[in-house]
């Protein structure tokens, strides 16, 4: 039993600095879900598959054709439970949806400690070394990826202004931006006319130089310029 004990010890706090190395990770870099989730996460997913590891010696006493081996259905239930958890890191922010990277890192984290409850310590380190690799590496060529970036923009006018639909298209184009899904209608009695559009630029300064130009202009009585890189 000693030797028992000791093992069930020492998984548990392989999993909770797994975990916690992980979390780290996203703590530093001022996610929800960091240093303590993630310890969390991954110890409970161990300490769940520890129960079907030793469930000979919990349930000694009950007849054999009572008892199912089936590590796997233990892992299946973890999994969705731990589902749940990270649906509650992802966030949406306007347009912008965050947290499903924070969402990956708990479900592999939980994965991890899956691994480290059943003794499979051969793949733990390499999985930890992909996943860190994955949240750190990663974030750096992604950053340097010249992804399209989008954003909503939306531009209040007097109704008889000068300014038209076109003259802002124009404009939106001239800034390099895509614009789409244009709409406008009047409000506050037909005085006023808004403008909203999507717009997608592969530079994110696009977005500042089209607020400054836009912010020039006599007729704009208001606007907003939303993006998703923000």
């Amino acid at each position: 039993m000693e030797t028992d004990l000791f093992t069930i010890v020492f998984r548990l706090m392989i999993a909770v600095v797994a975990g916690g190395i992980i979390g780290l990770e996203r703590s530093l870099n001022g996610r929800p879900a960091g240093f303590r989730t993630h310890s969390l996460v991954c110890s409970s997913s161990a300490m769940l598959m520890l129960l079907t590891v030793y469930q000979w010696e919990l349930l000694a006493s009950a007849p054999l054709d009572t008892i199912r081996v089936d590590p796997t259905r233990m892992a299946q239930g973890i999994m969705t439970g731990i589902g749940f958890l990270g649906a509650g890191a992802i966030i949406k922010d306007q347009i912008t949806i965050r947290g499903l990277t924070t969402a990956a890192s708990i479900w592999v984290t939980s994965s991890i400690g899956i691994l480290i409850g059943m003794g499979f310590y051969e793949a733990v380190i390499p999985a930890m070394i992909f996943t860190l690799g994955t949240l750190s590496a990663f974030r750096m060529i992604e950053r340097r990826i010249p992804t399209l970036r989008y954003g909503t923009l939306s531009i209040s006018t007097l109704h008889k202004s000068s300014i038209s639909d076109e003259d802002i298209v124009n404009m939106v184009k001239q800034h390099k931006f895509t614009p789409s899904n244009m709409s406008y209608f009047a409000f506050d009695q037909g005085k006023y006319l808004r403008y909203e559009m999507t717009i997608c630029t592969r530079e994110e300064d696009n977005f500042k130089k089209l607020a400054n130009t836009i912010a020039q202009l006599e007729d704009v009585t208001e606007f907003s310029l939303i993006s998703s890189a923000s």
